[in-house]
């Protein structure tokens, strides 16, 4: 069985689809192209069970529409299996039409956080043959694969289908083990293509994920924990040994670890340990995604010595009612005090926030640019990103909003929730002036004071190159708000 792995082309006059960024969506000019770890997992899996796998992400070539069809017409593969997300999902299931009206015979498979809180939404609204539900799709695709070639007497759990003119399925179980999942096999996905920035300079960069997804699944506005409603960490010797696979191979020096929340307490001070001993800190840095309030100053010392180079926090919001409307299960001194604490090991601290909650008024905005300004030029965190907030289709604030009527418009056009506007009314704030708090909080990189603190941390050329990005990146974030 031929099987294509990737993204199809997703086109718009409003800059490249960031489909692979999986927590959020947006359309970008200058596009950082994160690498899809599942999807990745999945072609490797498939690939080890003796499957003819091809990897084809058409956003990141940048191939249309017709350079695609040609490529299907001229590999004529059994099955094609994508991932999907909810801005572009009408636009999916038009060329999921078309493709089926060229090649019939072929399946098309598709997966992702949409799809997972509404599996029979696509088979009713395209000619799509299986909807994956849930986020081991990697798991689930080979199970699927084994089923179509016979060597599998059931559809598995999860996957939904039609059968006799009727929509049927089941809800997906999280019943497997991280730890069997080979290696993703970094060629066979074609690594150079993602990260350039730092992959054309010698320096390559590699996200990998030591779980799914996040320990603490809570956030309301997250799309995230209806996939992955139970955590589950590969053990930190597997890690480690992906880890030294990267090392040996591609001397890879940078490592991006994508869970939702980095697993804590024991597993990471084992994890901390095992990059020590290893030499594996002396070799690369490594990044994750951290929340405030869980760790003291000693477990951020550990984790600088142990080569961690970046965190990345979710701040959210300064007003204490709106981290307690999303449930994020953290107060506003929790900010302060671990950034001062990350700092100080020496870490470097990255902020999303995000603007448009439900309830909060310009001025309750303003309190979360200053917060993060205070933060940013006080030299206490170092890079920020804010969007605008988007109650995903099937979360509980797309849930609360429905009920509650907030939304500006029809929840249905799935094509506005791309983050260039607003999507709930709950304030007297005007759509335009949210959207312009967003692209406020991007000034800040521009402000002297932050300039200053900047380049009093640059000690290296390393250093330099790193804020020359940030630069570029900052254009390209004010080019996406403002335009």
């Amino acid at each position: 069985m031929k099987i294509i792995i990737g993204y199809p082309p997703t086109e718009s006059e409003k800059g490249i689809a960031l489909l692979s960024q999986n927590r959020q969506f947006q359309w970008f000019s200058n596009p950082t192209h994160i690498f899809p770890v599942v999807l990745g997992s999945a072609a490797t899996l498939l690939k080890k069970e003796g499957y003819d796998v091809l990897w084809k992400d058409c956003v990141v070539e940048n191939l249309n529409e017709k350079d695609f069809f040609r490529f299907l017409e001229r590999k004529k593969p059994d099955l094609f299996a994508f991932e999907t997300k909810t801005p572009v999902i009408k636009q999916h299931w038009k060329i999921i039409n078309e493709i089926k009206k060229k090649l019939p015979e072929m399946k098309i498979v598709i997966c992702g956080d949409h799809v997972t809180s509404f599996p029979k939404e696509s088979l009713e609204n395209s000619n799509v043959d299986y909807v994956l539900q849930g986020g081991d799709y990697d798991f689930l695709l080979d199970e699927l694969a084994d089923y179509l070639s016979g060597k599998r007497k059931s559809v598995p759990k999860g996957i939904w289908y039609r059968k006799n003119g009727k929509i049927r399925g089941s809800r997906f179980q999280l019943k497997h083990k991280l730890d069997d999942l080979p290696f993703i096999d970094r060629d066979l996905c074609k690594w150079k293509l993602y990260q350039k920035e730092y992959n054309l300079q010698g320096r390559p960069f590699f996200y990998i994920a030591s779980g799914r997804d996040c320990w603490w699944g809570k956030c309301k506005f997250c799309s995230w924990p209806r996939m992955y409603p139970r955590f589950r960490v590969r053990s930190v010797k597997n890690v480690l040994d992906e880890i030294g696979m990267l090392i040996e191979k591609y001397n890879v020096k940078e490592i991006f670890d994508d869970t939702g929340t980095l697993a804590i307490g024991e597993w990471l001070r084992d994890l901390c340990k095992g990059l020590i001993e290893r030499g594996y800190n002396k070799k690369i840095k490594y990044s994750c995604n951290m929340r405030y309030g869980v760790l003291k100053l000693e477990d951020y010392k550990l984790m600088k010595k142990a080569g961690f180079r970046l965190l990345k926090f979710g701040l959210e919001s300064a007003n204490q009612k709106t981290l307690d409307f999303t449930n994020k299960g953290i107060k506003v001194r929790d900010i302060i005090k671990g950034c001062e604490w990350a700092k100080g090991a020496g870490l470097t601290v990255h902020l999303t926030m995000i603007v448009g909650w439900p309830n909060e008024t310009y001025d309750d905005a303003l309190k979360t640019f200053n917060l993060a300004k205070k933060l940013m030029q006080s030299g206490k965190a170092d890079v920020l990103q804010a969007t605008i907030l988007i109650p995903y289709p099937g979360t509980p604030l797309w849930k609360e909003a429905r009920k509650k009527g907030w939304f500006l418009f029809d929840p249905k056009e799935y094509e506005r929730y791309d983050m260039r506007e607003p999507i709930l009314n709950t304030t007297d704030n005007k759509p335009e002036e949210v959207a312009a708090i967003c692209g406020k909080i991007y000034t800040i990189f521009l402000t002297p004071k932050y300039i200053l603190a900047r380049l009093r941390n640059i000690k290296s050329i390393e250093d330099l190159k790193f804020n020359l990005r940030g630069v570029k990146a900052v254009i390209g974030h004010l080019k996406d708000f403002w335009r």
